[in-house]
């Protein structure tokens, strides 16, 4: 069953669609309206506005829209125009096209990711292999210069790539752990 509620707020009459129910076809909006997807959708979406995803929806489709926050299952290739947000359980199986992405720790995201120039990614660190010396002196609050001479002393676990050190979250974690940070 899909419900349409017409809500106001600071004045502004905002279109708000929940679909709770199974669905097939196509849907499309001219005007932004916020839809939210709580059951299962199987065909193509064209929005305007926010598009959620909800935490028990079920989605196989190709989908283009501004602002788009997958709690659930999506099969299918999304393009956004503003940004994707991936909560737990989320889960996207398929190709992403976004100017913004977040993915918060615990959704999953398989597929290719495309990016522009000037792009923003948002990732928690616990699930990067590599941290750079920037990253790595964030996660110390250290100095970088700190991190790249005890890189460079070999006093801290790191690898060169050119010229560049990486370090890997999981032998600095014991690395700290084992109480060598001075």
């Amino acid at each position: 069953m899909a419900i349409m509620r017409r809500e106001k707020e600071k004045g502004a009459e905002e279109k708000v669609l929940e679909v709770d129910a199974s669905m097939q076809g196509s849907l499309s909006f001219r005007d932004p309206v916020n839809l939210k997807i709580n059951g299962k959708f199987e065909g193509t979406l064209d929005t305007k506005g926010s598009l959620i995803i909800g935490e028990n929806a079920v989605v196989h489709a190709s989908i283009k829209g501004e602002t788009i926050t997958v709690s659930g299952k999506v099969t299918g290739n999304i393009t956004a125009q503003e940004v994707i947000r991936i909560f737990p359980p989320g889960e996207i199986i398929g190709d992403i096209t976004t100017p913004s992405l977040e993915v918060k720790e615990g959704a999953i995201l398989q597929g290719n990711c495309q990016m522009g120039k000037g792009a923003k990614f948002s990732a928690p660190i616990s699930h990067r292999e590599l941290l750079t010396a920037e990253e790595l002196a964030r996660y110390l609050e250290v100095e970088t210069s700190s991190v790249l001479e005890w890189a460079e002393r070999g006093k801290i676990p790191a690898v060169r790539e050119g010229n560049f050190w990486k370090f890997d979250r999981t032998k600095i974690d014991e690395w700290v752990s084992n109480e060598k940070i001075k």
